[in-house]
């Protein structure tokens, strides 16, 4: 399928005569469509509902970068030499034209199999002529799929809510009926992560709501250079995306995880990184380096595994907790699942792996991990109220460490999801995660952990016991917060969610990237404004100053806008008695104080929080605009 996508301004068309015998009826008067995206499309030989989908997918995505949401779907057959017999081009045709309203996107089309006269006239900005090429969906030599992904689509699995003294109520579904006696009105998200995982349906028809906000904040963008599921940062996002990484990568040291740093690419021939390739259910992306193909990873294992493979471990040193934040991994997810910052192709994850000695041991060490996943959360500014538990485990190992389960449940003190398989299909026999659950009412997880009881035969990890022989250690994978772009998608849908519900939408203190902004009452006090500025900054502060010719009216307003959690405004009373209003974001107070008052509540709402300068202009005069609204 071949598509010239114009964002226009307006096209006018008219059918004047049949091309051939199976054209659609139409009357022959002309039509006007306004600010309309224009797809004049070509259906090719060998096209299929697939591509037809995947073309809508890739195209409503873009959609979201210029700001459209109408197009019309116009059959163009000059585009291409290879055609699709006229039948099937048209069933193609209506099949796009039925998927795009299907997604939301407002949907017209002009009639197949006549000769059009058309005017039509295209928007100037840089992004309004874009030519696209859609092939059948079919794996490629650029992309793998494991057999594990194969396996995975193919699982039978058992559900049921677990309450907190271990009883389980089975679940089936119905459609879009939930049938089970668990009853779910006081647990209106758990439902919702319920109906999501038990009917697998990964793929988004709407926009998700904090892909407004991620824009309109000026956090993070599509890339409409580079591959769909990879986003670029503004200096904004830049901050609260490190700011993230760091607190998390603290935690794991603390945690006593020993920070390592590999490869992102490996060998894709290699035994021990084939075998667990084809282990773990994910699309890879494969390159070419000289006569060899290397896939790019998906997580941190791979490098992590083959340096234990290499290291002397002593059972005295167990359970060992090696990390890496990982810039970037890499799943070649189907891009009807690309969503913001919620699903992407290119994402930091956090990894800790520790090496236990047995299968004890390494449930102890899972119930420590399970406690650090939590706190990690809680103090990032997510709280047990903002995600779901969902547990999956095999039905051997159930029947075998129910108590222990229990144990996490009593911990997590709500019910959870649970999904039991009847054997075990993945290297794992235990597995965690848990879940936000966004305004779309789709669950994505966060913090997960597994038990994983094959990979370090796979890979040739042993730790000497206490009688000096070798032996085969059990090994948890843990990521703590989850990917820290889904963490930053969870604060910006839980802010919107807030916002709906009557309260205000912010980020924490210590991440917001202006943390105080001051706002002067005229040019005349800008100068006294620097003074405060120099004063706040000693005491590690993101603060910067608004020296627009605007109305302080205006000015407060904007502040409102770009979640600025402390607003003060100073002028001439200000200079004269040292004492400040001090706006508060969140509680839509204004407190009078000094500044030095002021920065130890200050200091005390982001202490054991790291820091970073943001690294845009303290002038608001001086900082470009990086997304522009129309």
């Amino acid at each position: 399928m071949r598509i010239l996508q114009l964002h226009s301004d307006f096209i006018e068309y008219k059918p004047i005569k049949k091309e051939i015998k199976m054209a659609e009826e139409s009357k022959k008067e002309k039509k006007r469509l306004e600010d309309v995206v224009v797809l004049f499309t070509a259906i090719e030989d060998g096209d299929n509902e697939s591509v037809a989908r995947k073309a809508i997918d890739e195209i409503k995505s873009s959609l979201e970068v210029i700001k459209a949401k109408r197009i019309l779907i116009y059959p163009y057959a000059h585009l291409s030499q290879n055609l699709a017999k006229p039948a099937n081009a048209l069933k193609i045709i209506k099949d796009m034209e039925s998927y795009a309203k299907k997604t939301g996107l407002e949907t017209y089309r002009t009639p197949f199999g006549w000769c059009k006269q058309f005017h039509i006239q295209i928007k100037g900005h840089p992004l309004a002529e874009q030519s696209k090429v859609f092939l059948p969906s079919k794996i490629t030599e650029k992309e793998k799929v494991s057999q594990a992904l194969k396996r995975e689509e193919k699982i039978k699995s058992k559900w049921f809510i677990m309450k907190t003294n271990g009883e389980m109520i089975p679940l089936k579904i119905n459609g879009n009926k939930l049938i089970t006696d668990f009853n779910f009105e006081r647990h209106e998200n758990l439902k919702k992560l319920t109906m999501y995982e038990m009917a697998k349906r990964r793929a988004v028809h709407e926009t998700s709501p904090h892909v407004k906000l991620m824009r309109e904040l000026e956090i993070a963008d599509f890339e409409p250079g580079s591959d769909p599921g990879n986003l670029r940062y503004y200096p904004k996002g830049r901050l609260i995306k490190s700011l993230l990484e760091q607190f998390v990568t603290q935690k794991v040291i603390d945690y006593g995880g020993l920070e390592v740093e590999t490869p992102v690419m490996y060998d894709l021939e290699h035994p021990s990184l084939h075998d667990y390739l084809n282990r773990f259910p994910a699309r890879q992306y494969v390159i070419k380096s000289d006569d060899k193909e290397f896939f790019l990873r998906f997580s941190a294992c791979f490098g992590q595994f083959l340096m234990l493979n290499n290291a002397t471990i002593s059972y005295k040193q167990l359970p060992l907790k090696i990390y890496e934040l990982t810039r970037y991994s890499f799943r070649r997810e189907k891009s009807g699942e690309l969503v913001g910052l919620r699903r992407l192709r290119a994402f930091t994850m956090p990894d800790v792996h520790a090496i236990c000695e047995n299968l004890d041991q390494a449930m102890e060490e899972f119930g420590v991990r399970f406690n650090l996943s939590r706190d990690t959360l809680n103090e990032i500014g997510l709280n047990v109220d903002d995600y779901e538990l969902a547990i999956r485990f095999t039905k051997d190992f159930y029947e075998k460490n129910k108590e222990f389960i229990k144990s996490l449940l009593k911990i997590h003190g709500k019910p959870a999801l649970v999904e039991m398989w009847d054997e075990r299909i993945f290297y794992f026999i235990l597995k965690y995660e848990l879940n936000f659950v966004d305004a779309l009412s789709k669950g994505s997880a966060l913090s997960t952990d597994q038990i994983d009881i094959e990979n370090s035969k796979r890979y040739g990890i042993t730790f000497v016991d206490e009688n000096s022989k070798k032996q085969y250690p059990i090994i948890l994978h843990c990521s703590p917060s989850g990917a820290i772009e889904r963490v930053m998608y969870a604060f910006l849908e839980k802010a919107y969610m807030n916002e709906k519900k009557g309260e205000i939408s912010s980020l924490p203190t210590w991440l917001s990237p202006t943390q105080v902004r001051i706002v002067p009452v005229s040019e005349r006090y800008i100068k006294f404004a620097e003074k405060i500025i120099k004063e706040i900054e000693k005491e590690n502060v993101r603060v910067d100053i608004d020296d627009r010719n605007l109305t302080v009216e205006k000015k407060i307003r904007y502040s409102e806008l770009e979640w600025v959690p402390y607003t003060i405004v100073v002028g001439e009373k200000e200079m004269k008695s040292k004492i400040f209003p001090i706006r508060i974001r969140e509680s839509g107070q204004v407190k009078k104080m000094k500044i030095s008052r002021f920065l130890k509540i200050l200091k005390k709402e982001v202490e054991n929080k790291p820091f970073i300068k943001l690294s845009l202009s303290k002038f608001l005069t001086k900082r470009p605009k990086f997304v522009a609204w129309t």
